[in-house]
């Protein structure tokens, strides 16, 4: 898994320009590579609210991210099949233990309809501010 995650850094921080990786991780232009996974009200531990106090929707285009200011908007994009989608983010996630295993972000279940199927689980995606 690591080699495939470092094959998809490089075409990652080739795309979203060379000058994003200088920027501090709490930045919202940047990028960031790792693993995506969706996330649904049905879901044990999902609250009726976000981190910032929205009423969660599944069918909003919204993110749980750490490190980047709520509201931010970012493009999401699928490394396996160049499929691509903007999110806003306004939660926090994914949890910690998740996210040392390579996950930055969750997406709503409508946001990862737009760049996968949710039966995939977990795909590998790239992250550029906007």
């Amino acid at each position: 898994m690591n080699r495939f995650m470092a094959a998809f850094a490089f075409i990652a921080a080739v795309s979203c320009g060379s000058a994003a990786s200088a920027q501090p991780p709490d930045e919202p232009v940047g990028h960031r590579v790792g693993l995506a996974s969706w996330y649904s009200r049905t879901d044990p531990g999902v609250k009726k609210t976000t981190a910032n106090m929205e009423k969660f929707s599944d069918k909003k285009h919204t993110c749980a991210v750490w490190g980047l200011p709520f509201n931010s908007r970012v493009r999401v994009t699928n490394l396996v099949n160049g499929k691509s989608v903007v999110v806003r983010v306004n939660d926090r996630g994914p949890a910690k233990r998740l996210a040392r295993k390579g996950r930055i972000i969750d997406l709503t279940k409508a946001a990862f309809l737009e760049i996968a199927d949710p039966g995939e689980g977990l795909i590998p995606i790239k992250i550029c501010g906007l």
